[in-house]
């Protein structure tokens, strides 16, 4: 343990009597550590915020929703979800705890007063908050008795309290939607921005005076997403709901207009897709870090030239092959870890910086394993670089070495 305390010690003041040299050596590792952090920092960030926003949803959710192709909306032929699938969901099939669809409102507008905004209009059910997830911080949400009774209410999502520059406590206040008033009867809790788009920038109102806005379209843009009672019966009751939709539509076992999935399955996706970006990422920054080990091990080759004398010295002092060796290992290994140690700091840096200077995007978040990942294989890639510069100088013959000029 002594003896590798002192090849450490002697490693380290090697290293501060040429500093320039030393900062100049670890450039490669410290922009291909910076690049590899900046990115997964970025790419963690996004994709803790979408998990976030899909923590309301858990895994007895389930959405059912239209797929569409290119060639799909270049003919015009669009699926959607019908009315008659929300039936079927709700009379149809056994397992199924609670249906909230979702229908998109066409309104030129949403009006306070002199102040006119563009927002989403939801229409949906009393059942949105609890299968969705999302609750009211003032007032109530919609009930039943306002749907079967028509009732021009609405909730509102939190930034419209704004944008309308409506009254801290707005209950109670009527806004325009379309051509109908509507009574302000609850505000939604906030969820914040994703990638420069407002997720509270929604009114709901009851589905059944959605219907009549939109004038009874028979085929609105809706998707529809329902609990089920047993959390272990998921896979059970989004076959059963499939084969009843298709049962309903007269189609077949093969129709691939639309799906359903679990709201954690898409979660699951976006973690593979994040993996996958994150592995794909490395590997490419990673090689930068081997061009970077590269310029270590050559440097490091011109550092055994250079103190041919000095290591003929040592050796004369009776410094043994392997407390050359383990010397030199341990230069290459502080460069190279110092390199990292940089890299990481400027890369966590940078991503912070640019999170923050894109409208909405999520912090950057940079995971513990990471650190210790980028740290290691840096200070990795010091030793097996400077494997070939440290053998050199161990194998170096005290006579030979102290005759060198």
């Amino acid at each position: 343990m002594q003896a590798l305390l002192e090849a450490f010690r002697a490693a380290l003041v090697s290293l501060l009597a040429n500093r320039l040299r030393s900062v100049l050596t670890t450039l490669g590792i410290v922009i291909g550590t910076a690049s590899v952090i900046a990115v997964v920092s970025l790419v963690q960030g996004f994709s803790e915020s979408i998990k976030q926003q899909l923590a309301g949803l858990g895994g007895s959710t389930l959405t059912l929703e239209a797929v569409n192709t290119n060639e799909n909306f270049r003919s015009g032929k669009i699926n959607r979800i019908t009315f008659e699938d929300l039936e079927t969901l709700r009379y149809r099939v056994p397992g199924i705890a609670a249906v909230a669809p979702i229908m998109m409102v066409q309104t030129p507008g949403i009006s306070y007063r002199d102040r006119t905004v563009t927002s989403e209009v939801r229409a949906s059910t009393a059942d949105y908050a609890p299968v969705y997830g999302r609750f009211p911080v003032k007032g109530r949400f919609i009930a039943s008795a306002d749907d079967q009774g028509r009732r021009r209410v609405a909730v509102i999502g939190n930034e419209l309290v704004e944008e309308l520059n409506l009254p801290d406590d707005p209950l109670g206040e009527y806004i325009r939607i379309g051509t109908e008033w509507f009574r302000i009867i609850g505000v939604m809790e906030k969820q914040g921005d994703l990638l420069g788009f407002s997720l509270d920038n929604y009114v709901v109102i009851p589905f059944d005076v959605g219907r009549a806005i939109n004038g009874n379209q028979l085929r609105p843009f809706m998707q529809v997403s329902f609990t089920i009672d047993d959390v272990d019966q998921v896979d059970a009751v989004r076959d059963r709901a499939k084969r009843a939709i298709q049962t309903a539509r007269a189609g077949t076992a093969d129709d691939d207009t639309f799906r359903i999935q679990a709201a954690d399955s898409v979660v699951k996706q976006f973690e593979e897709i994040t993996r996958t970006t994150t592995a794909v990422v490395g590997g490419v920054v990673g090689i930068s870090l081997l061009v970077g080990g590269i310029g270590i091990m050559n440097i490091m080759l011109v550092s055994v030239t250079e103190r041919t004398r000095e290591i003929g010295v040592l050796k004369a002092l009776g410094a043994t092959r392997r407390d050359i060796l383990v010397q030199f290992l341990l230069e290459a290994a502080l460069l190279a870890l110092l390199g990292g140690l940089i890299g990481i700091a400027i890369g966590w840096g940078a991503g912070a910086l640019i999170a923050s200077l894109i409208p909405g995007f999520p912090p950057a978040a940079v995971p513990i394993w990471v650190i210790l990942g980028a740290a290691g294989f840096s200070a990795l890639v010091g030793v097996v670089f400077g494997i070939m510069p440290a053998s050199k100088a161990a194998g170096l013959d005290p006579i030979e070495a102290l005759r060198y000029e």
